[in-house]
Order: C-alpha cells, then structure tokens, then sequence
C-alpha cells in the first residue's frame, strides 16, 4: 500500500520579513512567489502553505505529524520503542501499520479490520492499494501458509546492483573477507597518479549499495560494510578490490533468504564476539552480535568501537555489555506489541 503524500496548496500572501531569519525557515511553512506568478506591486510578499510539500525543511515532519494525528483519531496507538509502528487492538482482534515515509504495511488477525482502516486511509489520503505484500522496498516477500514459512530475498535487489557495476557476469567468491585479508591506511595512493586513478571509481556509492542489502536481509555483511566504510576518505585500488569481492560473493549468494517458521517458542536467542586489536592503524577492536527469532535473524551489528582494548577477556565483556543493551530493547520492543504475554 502506497500513499501519494503530495498536498492540494491553498496559498495567501503574507509579509516574507515576518517569516525570515538569517534565511532560515520557522514555524509556518513559506516560500517566495514563484518566477513568473509574482504579482505586480507585491513584489515583497510571500506564499505562505497551509499544507506542506516536497522539499521544504518541514515537509518531513508535518506529513509526520498530520499522519500521525490522523490514525490516532482511528484508535491506533504509537510504539513507544519504534514511532514508525502503530497498534490498534478491538474485541480481542489487532492490526498492526508500519509506516515507511509514505509507504505502509498492514498486518491484521482479522479481515474486517483490515478492510476498515484500508477504507479509512482511503478517505483521508490519496492512496493506492497495491494488494497482498511481494515487494517492498527492494525486499521480496515469499509466503508458504501451509507450513508456516516466511522468507525475506534480497535478489532482484542484488542483481541490479551487480547489473550497475558490470558484475552480473563475474565469477564467484567464496567470502567476502577471508583470514589473511589486511587492510589499514598503508595501502591508500600515496602518488598524484594513484589518486587520479581512484577519482573515477564509484567507491562510496558501490559500499551504499552493499550496506542497504546488509541492513535489510544480509547479517553475513555487516563486518564487509564495516571494514569498507573505513576507508573513504583517501582511497586505494587495494580497497576498491575487496569491493569487487564482496560484489563477487553477492554473486554466488544471491539466492540467500532470511527464513521465519511459525513457532509457539517465543524465544530470543543472541550471540556476541569482537576480535582484538582488529585495525591495524588503531588497535582498536571490531565487535559485533546477532539475535534471531523464531528461527530467522532479526537484529544484527558489527562495528568498530571507540577505544582501545587492553586483553581480549575486556574486549568480551565490552561486548556482551553491547549486546545486552539491544536484548532488552528488544524484549521491551515485542512486549509493546501486546501480542504475546512473555518472552
């Protein structure tokens, strides 16, 4: 389901010197009188919206909080944990919405709710039902009732990637970073030619690209995109081929899907490490932590922190002290969705 979030405009002149200050924008949404609309004698006049648009510093927010003040007016009710899911609940029935800018996804235990707030949205927002959920947001969605199983694919994703790089033809990788893979601040170009080089590579832009596969379905990249992102800022040909690589093992790894089985045990299960000394320019260490769920992941991280470790046996408790922090945002998170009694 798609909202088309564009506003009919109702516009009135008002004074721009009441508006403006040190050209910045504040509480009502302005904006100068456009080039060939000016009307004679107004010249120093503005438009001043009603209603927000694209573009405008406050866009964002005021669809936020119109969209906001409209479903609550509906019943539903905001997540404290995450303000982008909404939960209304009716005779032992619920629905859940999951907003995503202006795109939404509805989940419901009944079918009639499920037609009511769609009617509902309808009325208030100019809309475009696009039925059961199979795509979204570069996500395929694979459903099996039968036996319970939901997958989450990325592929379709991944081959445009690879398509944009001229990779979709390469051979495969087994990993993208394997034992014995260094990188640190020695290998940047250290010769004007080096660095006109690189000035053409697409770096920056290849690392996003993998970064949004690891966020949405790929926890085996999330120590890649971490080690990647390190180095944009004086880059070398050694890191734009372990780009290649990752590229190449997305190749062979494209078919992968995140998998949830329908399970009675609602039972999170984490686990953490860090290496040690890990940057080679920094000593600093990498540590990382996935959770999964009925039998899926559903949160994962890999980072590089911020100070320097001094044994291995602190760098595991610095760790586990991470990883503890999102295990009980996440049992906060499940419970305020009021669907299960415990976890």
């Amino acid at each position: 389901m798609a909202l088309v979030a564009h506003y009919d405009l109702e516009l009135h002149q008002m004074d721009v010197k009441t508006t403006f200050l040190n050209g910045d924008l504040y509480e009502n949404v302005f904006m100068a009188q456009p080039k060939g609309f000016v009307m004679e004698g107004k010249e120093n006049l503005g438009c001043r919206l009603k209603k927000s648009i694209y573009g405008l510093k406050q866009a964002s927010r005021q669809w936020y909080l119109k969209f906001d003040e409209t479903v609550r007016s509906f019943g539903f009710e905001e997540n404290v944990e995450d303000n982008c899911i909404y939960a209304k609940f009716k005779n032992g029935k619920f629905i859940f919405l999951v907003l995503y800018v202006d795109y939404i996804l509805l989940a419901s235990s009944d079918m009639s709710m499920l037609l009511e707030t769609k009617s509902f949205l309808s009325s208030n927002f100019d809309m475009k039902d696009l039925g059961e959920a199979s795509y979204v947001l570069g996500i395929e969605i694979y459903r099996d009732r039968k036996k319970g199983v939901l997958d989450l694919s990325q592929k379709a994703y991944i081959e445009n990637v690879l398509r944009r790089y001229s990779m979709h033809e390469c051979g495969i990788s087994p990993a993208p970073i394997i034992k014995g893979d260094v990188f640190g601040n020695f290998q940047c170009p250290k010769t004007k030619y080096e660095i006109y080089r690189m000035k053409s590579v697409t770096y920056t832009s290849a690392v996003g690209c993998i970064m949004y596969a690891q966020v949405c379905t790929r926890p085996d990249l999330a120590f890649t995109t971490g080690m990647l992102g390190r180095y944009q800022k004086n880059l070398g040909i050694e890191y734009w081929k372990a780009v290649e690589k990752a590229l190449r093992y997305l190749q062979g790894t494209k078919s992968l899907m995140l998998s949830y089985r329908k399970s009675d045990a609602h039972k999170i299960v984490g686990y953490s490490d860090a290496d040690w000394a890990g940057c080679k320019d920094t000593r600093r260490y990498t540590s990382g932590y996935i959770f999964t769920l009925a039998g899926g992941a559903i949160s994962w991280r890999s980072l590089k922190q911020t100070i320097v470790a001094l044994s291995t046996m602190y760098v595991e408790f610095i760790a586990c002290y991470e990883v503890t922090g999102q295990a009980l945002w996440l049992k906060k998170f499940i419970l305020g969705l009021k669907v299960v009694d415990n976890i």
